[in-house]
């Protein structure tokens, strides 16, 4: 599959300033990982096609705790390359031109750990029987030489080899499971454009099991990654999402994947994770109540809103996390749990009632997942609902959705195909106050 080309950003994504390189992108990763549980030893090969944008001397990838041992740059060894701090520096023998396209061939090792920062630990993480990879938004440095920016996406082939009875759950689809001895080698293929950070691997005993509990949406194939003693345990506590499946389409159009895989692990997690086409959910997750609910439609939307439809700068991380807030309420009214209006009706008085000295459609790198940027990005999603009216508002969504299946959007990228969409609307004016105004506006309510 053909990765469409993006244009450079003339400087890198303010947020993560020391990670992503717009001089140059990568059009397909291919890694080749050979993981030992006992030792939590990651030996790696990563195959890089990447296409340069702009003239550079140097190729500066990131890499965090782990070491280059042999590069190749378009299959001849290269001489020149340096680990600094968190990147491995290459140096061509002579400079890249705009439009040049190149290969990397990476050999590196090392005992991979969490990258630490202002977001917590991100990336590759031992669990008590397996790994857990949560790459968001700066992690994917921790298990591969990557180009890490939002905004620059790649196809991907994963091969994981690792010991026996552990199955490795990556992105897209399995092509070939093989033993040998006493270690198995799972290879998987994702074709559609993915951000670095929504690469995954998640490694324990699972067994992976189709979701159909119940026959209302059998179109998108579903299934859940789990080990054998808590596998009634999740099917329980993930019966509904077929629903959500087929409610999300009905909202937001066709589910942008070929299948959805929830991964269940036996640790409990603080937060569930989306990956692209995978979400990975605690043994704390499966349950009835609400608030486990919400979490697990919240990852499932995030499947159009942040991996399909992806932010070119963290600064409108709104886009993905306002989105998923509002396809919470969405399923609270469809599960008859709560009313959309009631779901807003309690998020703003939360709001009103705390501090209000952040700008939801630029907060900050510290601030990008304050919970601020989740509901009141929702509201903002429910005021331009209320001003477009059900039909338009709806209409939009899912031409918004198709139109830029698996690419980058941004907040004026929205504003300017919801005005295009819906005769003389203004959209600017009703997201204004809520994205770039500290103080609370109104509740948004029918007319």
């Amino acid at each position: 599959m053909t990765v469409p080309i993006t244009a450079p950003m003339t400087e890198a994504d303010p947020y993560t300033l020391d990670h992503g390189s717009t001089s140059y992108r990568v059009d397909r990763y291919e890694l080749d990982l050979d993981v030992r549980l006992g030792s939590n030893k990651l030996i790696g090969k990563a195959v890089l096609r990447c296409t340069a944008l702009a003239t550079t001397a140097q190729i500066v990838l990131d890499l965090v705790g782990l070491r280059a041992s042999k590069v190749q740059l378009d299959g001849k060894k290269l001489q020149k390359f340096s680990h600094r701090a968190e990147h491995l520096v290459l140096n061509p023998a002579s400079p890249l031109r705009p439009g040049q396209q190149f290969s990397l061939e990476i050999r590196y090792d090392g005992n991979p750990q969490p990258r630490r920062g202002l977001w917590g630990d991100v990336g590759w993480e031992e669990l008590n029987d397996g790994v857990l990879v949560a790459g968001q938004p700066n992690g994917a440095a921790s298990w591969f030489p990557c180009n890490d920016h939002p905004r620059y996406k790649s196809s991907f082939l994963i091969s994981v080899t690792t010991d026996d009875n552990y199955r490795p759950v990556c992105n897209g689809t399995l092509i070939s499971h093989s033993r040998k001895s006493s270690r198995e080698t799972w290879v998987y293929e994702h074709a559609e454009p993915m951000a670095t950070y929504l690469a995954t691997v998640q490694i324990g005993r699972y067994v992976k099991v189709p979701l159909h509990v119940d026959d209302t949406h059998h179109r998108v194939p579903q299934f859940v990654a789990v080990t054998p003693e808590m596998a009634v345990d999740a099917l329980h506590g993930l019966r509904r999402q077929p629903d959500m499946m087929r409610t999300f389409e009905d909202c937001f159009g066709p589910y942008p994947f070929t299948d959805y895989t929830s991964v269940v692990t036996e640790d409990e997690l603080e937060i569930p994770l989306e990956a692209q086409t995978v979400s990975i959910f605690g043994r704390n997750h499966m349950r009835e109540s609400w608030d486990a609910q919400r979490l697990i439609a919240h990852e499932l939307s995030h499947q159009w809103f942040g991996n399909s439809l992806t932010v070119s700068s963290w600064k409108d991380i709104w886009l993905h996390e306002g989105f998923a807030c509002y396809a919470e309420w969405l399923w609270s009214e469809e599960s008859r749990t709560m009313t959309v209006a009631a779901r807003a009706t309690a998020a703003w008085k939360r709001l009103d009632a705390g501090p209000q000295d952040l700008l939801v459609g630029d907060p900050g790198p510290e601030l990008m997942f304050d919970d601020r940027v989740y509901k009141r990005g929702a509201l903002a999603v429910h005021a331009v609902r209320i001003a477009a009216g059900n039909e338009a508002f709806f209409g939009f969504l899912q031409h918004w959705t198709a139109t830029n299946r698996h690419s980058s959007v941004s907040t004026e990228a929205f504003i300017e195909a919801a005005d295009s969409f819906i005769p003389g609307f203004d959209c600017a004016s009703i997201l204004r106050p809520w994205l770039y105004e500290s103080p609370l506006p109104p509740l948004p309510s029918v007319r």
